[in-house]
């Protein structure tokens, strides 16, 4: 999926991008709104995330001028610019949602996906890693046909393993992604890998999830199980 960001504030386009490209996004961002116009006309993408606030033209102008050539991307407004006039008026211009600063990166994420949905352009129904499928809209997981199904928990958790196939993560990093908590002195990731371990290794001959001493864990294939 690819993503143009426009947005002026150096330190919020990184923290956003960062945050995208992370999640398995490929973002380019544009610093004001004549390079925005240009690019969101010129190039192929499946979300704009618009500021309204932006030097050049502002945001406004720029979502009015996309959509009267024709331009049809999901554009999700995001603006320090919170009072019902302003609203109404980026909708009424084309936006397709709203959301104003300061917002939680969760939050970010889960409009993209609801606007995503919501577009005309296919999104993929699952994420696959070797013969491991898992389907988010179901929350069921299939290794080579063999279906489990899975708690909200145990979902993110592979979810986040499949996004990072064959990199080590820490527990702190597992819990962020989870239960956005920082706190990896608990065991409770230890207890979801384990109950997610025990509804994989049926469906297979092959062990996917290994522990990494002192670190954490690992999604990689094995051929045999250990």
């Amino acid at each position: 999926m690819k993503i143009l960001l426009v947005e002026d504030e150096s330190k919020v386009a990184n923290f956003i991008m960062r945050g995208l490209q992370e999640e398995g996004y490929t973002v380019e961002v544009a610093e004001d709104g004549k390079k925005g116009l240009e690019l969101v006309t010129t190039g192929d993408y499946d979300i704009v995330l618009l500021d309204l606030m932006i030097p050049e033209i502002d945001g406004i102008e720029v979502l009015k001028r996309a959509r009267k050539a024709g331009i049809e991307t999901p554009v999700l407004i995001i603006t320090a610019k919170s009072s019902k006039e302003d609203v109404i008026r980026g909708l009424d211009t084309g936006s397709d949602d709203y959301l104003t600063k300061p917002f939680s990166f969760e939050e970010l994420l889960a409009r993209i996906r609801a606007l995503l949905r919501r577009s005309r352009k296919p999104v993929p129904l699952t994420l696959e890693y070797r013969d491991i499928s898992l389907n988010p809209y179901s929350r069921k997981l299939s290794v080579a046909g063999k279906e489990a199904e899975l708690t909200e928990k145990e979902f993110l958790i592979m979810e986040y393993m499949i996004k990072n196939s064959e990199r080590p993560l820490t527990r702190k990093e597992i819990a962020e992604y989870v239960w956005q908590s920082q706190d990896d002195s608990s065991n409770i990731v230890d207890v979801y890998v384990n109950f997610l371990r025990k509804k994989i290794e049926p469906l297979s001959d092959r062990k996917f999830i290994h522990t990494v001493r002192g670190v954490g864990y690992i999604l990689k294939e094995d051929h045999e199980k250990a």
